[in-house]
């Protein structure tokens, strides 16, 4: 009949293979693009000579505006059925700011040339000096007669050599650091040489963000409603490793390239040059999957499972509050990570080097983890694997405050394994526990929105503040205290947190069904609308549906 015509064209038309296969390749290299430049940004800030405190009014408001802009978007592509154009346009938008954001001007001219000259030396030389900076340079004590700046505001800087060129642009920032720093005032001036280079960074970042923030959520919300439209949605959440495994490759090999390279003597430019221009490279080469990625508009679903109804189901149930907070608070924590940590490196005598391949484990950790879940489900509950997930967070913070050698941060992050992967594993498993029918996606987004943008702004700005006043050291120990404080308040608030009841409709169904042939009374068939009734009068949005 003119039924099954409609049907039979939309099968040929939907191959779910290729679908998965196109949009693995533009997750991998989207996040390529983006992990080759946004871990290495604050670095860049430091050579830029903008303070501590500076660089995390920079950092957080761009957190807050991905926050902010990201949801409103998606939900404005979404409406006016231009998905593929948002997407086209803010690869091809932040790929231009980017290379923009190196027009900006260094506060102190020397920083640039002292980088540049820093990188004259062959590659042989290069290399040895990063075999051997743990025994010559971060660990030799200061001499008496050492006229070396000492930081006024915390920041320990290691004693340096003629062989350790590599620190000489933090030395140079961390003298317009001083600039800023005074032994009498007991909060840091924002006002000064850096001042213009602020603002100028402060903008760009802006508009930076706005380019590139609406291209996950719009992408994502596509292609899955292509494939829930295909009736494969359960495979959307493999395309999620090829985007883990295309940062680890960025950062990891971005790291390498630039340790490798020298300064562009033509036009006196840093070699942290190279990491906007690979972002650029890849953001440009991510345009053909982007152009053949399937996307679906689903009309129905517009506005019944948003951001608002998420809030009102995570709001309705303790534990669910109880995450969303853990969640706030690691996203606060892990800012400090995210912003500073490449400067603590920096300050024990680490390069790209060193850096790259760090941050390439803690990513390969993080996304090691799906093996282990399986066995890691049997031993604990997810309430007690989110305690250990931010445990172990606290255990890296802690460890980084006592870095001592250019490799030493690497054995930490291996806890990246847990403090990310199993964390939000246990996040994943509080969606799903909390959320109805349809609105998985909306709790899921909400968790990440708290503590990727929410938490890390708020993070960025008061770490930049603690680093200005206090140094790097305590900010990771303090950030370490905050959290393990809240791990052990956590399982006792999860105790006394009211376990909701469940209700298996599918069991309910069976024994209906068996029960039909000996009994058709009227109470017997109404068994189905008695139990939802009683489900809606304890406002039971959390229960979990068993299908």
């Amino acid at each position: 009949d003119g039924k099954g015509l409609p049907i039979m064209k939309r099968n040929k038309q939907i191959n779910v293979k290729r679908a998965l296969a196109l949009a693995g390749t533009f997750n991998f290299l989207c996040c390529c693009a983006r992990a080759c430049l946004l871990p290495f940004l604050t670095l860049y800030f430091r050579q830029l000579g903008l303070t501590p405190a500076m660089t995390g009014i920079v950092m957080g408001t761009k957190h807050l505006i991905s926050l902010v802009w990201r949801p409103a978007a998606s939900q404005l592509s979404k409406h006016y059925d231009k998905r593929r154009a948002v997407i086209n346009g803010s690869l091809v938008c932040s790929a231009a700011v980017a290379v923009v954001l190196l027009l900006v001007p260094p506060a102190d001219v020397h920083a640039q040339t002292a980088s540049c000259n820093a990188s004259d030396l062959s590659l042989g030389a290069d290399l040895l000096r990063s075999s051997v900076a743990p025994a010559t340079t971060s660990t030799r004590t200061r001499p008496e007669n050492d006229t070396t700046p000492v930081s006024t505001s915390g920041v320990n800087l290691p004693a340096t050599t003629l062989i350790d060129t590599k620190s000489a642009p933090v030395l140079t920032s961390q003298t317009a650091l001083n600039r800023h720093s005074d032994d009498d005032e007991s909060h840091p001036r924002l006002d000064g040489p850096s001042t213009p280079a602020l603002l100028l960074t402060l903008l760009i970042v802006s508009v930076w963000e706005c380019a590139s923030a609406p291209l996950e959520w719009t992408a994502d919300d596509g292609l899955y409603e292509y494939l829930d439209f295909a009736y494969a949605s359960d495979r959307y959440s493999s395309t999620r490793v090829w985007g883990l495994l295309g940062a680890a490759c960025g950062v990891g090999g971005a790291g390498l390239l630039v340790s490798q390279l020298r300064c562009l003597v033509a036009y006196q430019t840093p070699r942290s040059a190279v990491h906007f221009l690979c972002y650029a490279a890849l953001a440009v080469l991510a345009l053909p999957a982007a152009a053949c990625i399937p996307l679906y508009l689903n009309k129905k679903r517009d506005r019944a499972n948003g951001l608002f109804k998420a809030v009102q189901l995570v709001r309705g149930s303790p534990r669910a509050a109880l995450c969303a907070v853990t969640a706030l608070l690691v996203g606060v924590a892990a800012s400090a990570v995210d912003n500073f940590l490449l400067w603590q490196m920096q300050d024990h005598g680490s390069s790209e080097l060193h850096m790259g391949p760090s941050l390439a484990l803690a990513v390969l950790s993080h996304a090691a983890f799906p093996l282990l879940a399986g066995r890691v489900s049997k031993l604990l509950s997810p309430e007690r694997v989110l305690v250990v997930g931010a445990v172990s967070l606290g255990l890296q913070c802690f460890y980084y405050s006592f870095l001592w050698a250019p490799w030493a941060a690497l054995p930490a992050q291996v806890l990246s394994c847990f403090s990310g992967g199993a964390l939000w594993w246990a996040v994943k498993v509080q969606c799903a526990e909390v959320a109805t029918p349809g609105a998985e996606r909306s709790v899921s987004k909400l968790y990440s929105a708290l503590s990727l943008h929410l938490g890390s702004g708020l993070g960025s700005f008061a770490g930049g503040f603690v680093v200005q006043r206090f140094g790097l050291t305590w900010l990771f120990r303090g950030a370490a205290v905050c959290v393990m404080a809240w791990c052990v308040c956590l399982p006792l608030l999860q105790w006394k947190a009211p376990r909701q009841r469940r209700i298996n409709y599918s069991r309910l169904l069976a024994a209906g069904a068996s029960e039909a042939s000996d009994s058709e009374s009227e109470q017997e068939r109404d068994w189905l609308e008695k139990a939802m009734e009683d489900d809606r009068s304890n406002n039971n949005y959390g229960r979990r549906i068993n299908h």
